[in-house]
């Protein structure tokens, strides 16, 4: 059995923002599976299905973004699963990537992400894959002063043109998490990742 959790805060004003594209990402490889979501346990919303031949929870925390790491615990105990890093993928939106890309990494810091933070955190540790879902968008210029995206912009509903590139990169996360299963994490790193320029380095 393999734990996958998607970040995201659950509740309609959030549904469609860039900071539930792990959510987002949930739903679509339970759509390709025909599972329904719709279970609870480990403080989150499950399905039990069959993925590239292995079985898989499907897992999106009820717990918001910020104590996501009490729901992937628990989950993890429950499902009496103790090898974190090859056991657990976690899908969730990285500003640092443009939107439209994903990178898969084997472990690191949170790179300011509540979500990963909280799990960082419950876990004690930095090993577990994840799969970061693009939802960075060009700084823009006012006057002299240059913005990003940030707090108002992951928590802002995402206009038709977002949503249309978000949904192409999902159908990329469901491939990259079928490769992670049938492949390894390292071939899915070697197919997927992509260099992104400006992008922080691995920590």
């Amino acid at each position: 059995m393999k734990l996958i959790v998607g970040l995201g805060n659950p509740g309609s004003d959030y549904e469609l923002t860039p900071h539930n594209a792990g959510f987002l990402a949930i739903d679509r490889l339970a759509e390709v599976c025909g599972a329904q979501g719709s279970n609870r346990r480990g403080r989150a919303l499950t399905a039990k299905t069959t993925l590239a031949g292995q079985d898989v929870l499907l897992a999106k925390p009820d717990t918001f973004m910020n104590l996501s790491g009490l729901s992937v615990v628990a989950l993890l105990h429950e499902l009496e699963l103790d090898q974190p890093a090859t056991d657990l993928i976690v899908l969730y939106d990285e500003l640092a990537i443009p939107l439209g890309q994903l990178r898969i990494r084997e472990r690191g810091s949170a790179g300011g992400h509540n979500g990963i933070k909280s799990i960082l955190s419950s876990l004690g540790s930095d090993e577990f894959i994840r799969v970061r879902i693009g939802v960075g968008k060009p700084p823009t210029v006012t006057g002299r002063e240059i913005k990003a995206g940030g707090t108002d912009y992951l928590l802002s509903p995402m206009r038709k043109m977002m949503l249309q590139e978000l949904d192409v990169v999902l159908d990329d996360a469901v491939r990259a998490v079928e490769t992670i299963l049938k492949d390894g994490v390292k071939k899915a790193m070697n197919e997927f990742n992509r260099k992104v320029t400006g992008e922080p380095a691995e920590g």
